[in-house]
C-alpha cells in the first residue's frame, strides 16, 4: 500500500465567497478596538490581520455561518476562530449603554416617552434539569427572554440581560428596575398587556398598557379605540426588534446561554452602527 500526499482532482476543498450587507464603517469600528486589545494583551501577531478577523466574525453573526466552515475557509482552527469571536463580542458588549444613561440621553434630546417590549430567542434544546426553565409555555419551545427599549421612532436604545425563556415581561422589568429608571429620567413608556400591573400608580402612571378584556368584562367602544391608538404608537418597537434579529445568529442560538447577554449587547451596538450610518 503506497501513501501519497497528493489530492485527487475531485477531493479539493470547496470555498465560496460571501459579501455581508454591512458598511465599511462597521468593519472599521470592530477592527479599531481589536487592534487596541492586541496591544493591551501584548499579542503582536495573529494569523490574520484585525480587519480580516472583523469581517469573518461579522459574517458569522450576520449569516449564522458555522464556525467550522468559516475556520476551514480561512485556514485557521475552529478553536482559534471561536476565541476571536468571543473577543470581539466582549469588546462590543462593553460599548453597550447602561439603562440609566440611555434614558437620560433620550430625555436630553427632548424625548418624552420610550417603547418597551419583550421577545424570545429560540435555542437548542439541552438535556438536564437546569434547562427546563428555558422552556416557554407561551411559545412552546426552548429559548431565552429579553426586553428592549426603543425611542419613538423604533431605534434601539437598550437591551436587558438574557433570562430563561419562561421569564415573564414584568419579572424581567422588575429585575432591571425599569420603572424606577423611567421615573428618574422623567420619561413615560408605552407597553403591551404583558406589562400590565408593573405600574400601579393610578394618579401619575409612567407605563401605559391599554385595557384588558375578559369573559366577564367586555371593552367599551372608547376602550377599544384607546387600544387601537396605543397599538399604533407601539408599532415602531417591532421595527427595532426586526433590525436586531436581522443578525441571523439569533434565529436559533447555538452558543452557551451564559454568553447570550454579551451577544445581545454586542448586536445592539452593531445594529445602531448600521441603522445610524
Amino acid at each position: 500500500m503506497t501513501k501519497t500526499d497528493e489530492r485527487a482532482e475531485d477531493t479539493c476543498p470547496l470555498v465560496y465567497q460571501c459579501r455581508p450587507p454591512l458598511s465599511p464603517r462597521t468593519v472599521n469600528h470592530l477592527a479599531g478596538p481589536m487592534r487596541r486589545h492586541l496591544k493591551t494583551i501584548r499579542s503582536g501577531w495573529r494569523i490574520l490581520p484585525p480587519g480580516r478577523i472583523a469581517v469573518i466574525v461579522l459574517a458569522v453573526l450576520r449569516h449564522d455561518q458555522r464556525l467550522a466552515d468559516m475556520a476551514g475557509g480561512n485556514n485557521v482552527s475552529e478553536s482559534t476562530f471561536r476565541r476571536w469571536r468571543d473577543e470581539l463580542i466582549a469588546l462590543l458588549a462593553a460599548q453597550a449603554p447602561r439603562l440609566d444613561r440611555a434614558l437620560k440621553k433620550v430625555a436630553k434630546r427632548g424625548g418624552e416617552m420610550v417603547l418597551i417590549d419583550g421577545t424570545p430567542i429560540p435555542t437548542q434544546r439541552r438535556t438536564g434539569r437546569d434547562n427546563r426553565r428555558n422552556y416557554s409555555g407561551k411559545h412552546h419551545h426552548h429559548g431565552l427572554h429579553f426586553i428592549a427599549l426603543t425611542d419613538e421612532k423604533g431605534r434601539l436604545i437598550w437591551v436587558s440581560a438574557a433570562r430563561p425563556g419562561r421569564t415573564h415581561d414584568i419579572t424581567a422589568a422588575r429585575h432591571d428596575r425599569v420603572l424606577a429608571h423611567l421615573r428618574a429620567a422623567g420619561l413615560g413608556a408605552l407597553a403591551d398587556l404583558g406589562f400590565r400591573g408593573l405600574d400601579n400608580d393610578v394618579l401619575d402612571p409612567v407605563i401605559v398598557t391599554g385595557f384588558h378584556a375578559s369573559r366577564t368584562h367586555k371593552l367599551t367602544p372608547g376602550q377599544k379605540e384607546a387600544n387601537r391608538v396605543l397599538a399604533l404608537g407601539r408599532a415602531p418597537v417591532e421595527h427595532g426588534f426586526a433590525q436586531l434579529k436581522n443578525w441571523r445568529t439569533l434565529t436559533k442560538l447555538r452558543t452557551d446561554p451564559a454568553r447570550a447577554t454579551h451577544l445581545l449587547r454586542a448586536l445592539l451596538v452593531l445594529t445602531n452602527l448600521e441603522v445610524n450610518r
